[in-house]
């Protein structure tokens, strides 16, 4: 997004918990020009945020590459003090325990570092937007643990076939597919790569998603995905 473009939106202020000075200044250099406003003071727990910042942060990145116990007692007591703030997590990657002890302390993002920047930004959209993110392979994890175990060709099936009101929306399997990996913030290029197509294939499929969806872009997809993409009937028809 160009700086022009997030100067025309709200702006979320966004405050980085992060002991690594590297990650620090990644997180800081890929966030400019974007809706999330990036503070520049140093999270102290002994201050609540509001009294040094003047304002109510929106948003919460916190660096769980570390000390697990230790990031969850950083958001515990994020979400006492600044209780409508979102919390998103980072890390190089999560502990399927540390995932379940997170969403009990009150995480609405679990993103990766090793994403696409793009990726990144769209996953903290959604969590703005009142949505939750979890990298997919963590999300199989938890359904394994609850006995949702498939296999991985039915994992292919289901990725494709499962779940939208065809008889309402119409959108073919191959839509279906690509409006979960909007989902989960994949940009064109990634969907592109993932299903073996050209990216102005992937491009035709989204308008087409957006115009029989009814939204406007692809937040707003996403953001009606997770109501519907799990709820509807499946589907036998064609791809497209």
């Amino acid at each position: 997004m160009s700086g022009e473009a997030a100067k025309g939106r709200n702006q979320f202020l966004t405050v980085l918990i992060c002991k690594n000075p590297l990650l620090h200044a990644g997180l800081k250099h890929l966030l400019a020009n974007t809706r999330f406003t990036v503070s520049d003071r140093v999270f102290d727990e002994t201050l609540p945020w509001r009294h040094h910042l003047g304002t109510q942060p929106a948003l919460f990145i916190v660096d769980a590459n570390n000390s697990s116990e230790e990031s969850l007692k950083i958001i515990n007591l994020l979400k006492v003090r600044q209780t409508e703030a979102r919390v998103v997590a980072v890390a190089d990657h999560f502990d399927i325990n540390f995932v379940r002890l997170g969403i009990d302390a009150g995480i609405h993002g679990f993103c990766l570092t090793a994403n696409d920047p793009e990726v990144l930004i769209k996953s903290l959209e959604l969590v703005m937007m009142g949505g939750s993110t979890l990298p997919v392979t963590l999300a199989r994890s938890l359904l394994n643990e609850i006995g949702l175990n498939t296999e991985p060709d039915q994992e292919r099936s289901m990725a494709e076939a499962l779940p939208v009101d065809l008889g309402t929306h119409k959108l073919s399997n191959r839509e279906a597919e690509i409006l979960r990996c909007i989902m989960r913030g994949e940009p064109n290029k990634v969907i592109a790569r993932k299903l073996d197509v050209a990216e102005a294939t992937i491009k035709v499929h989204v308008k087409a998603i957006l115009r029989k969806v009814g939204v406007a872009n692809r937040t707003q997809a996403a953001m009606w995905a997770s109501e519907n993409l799990i709820r509807g009937p499946t589907s036998s028809g064609p791809k497209s």
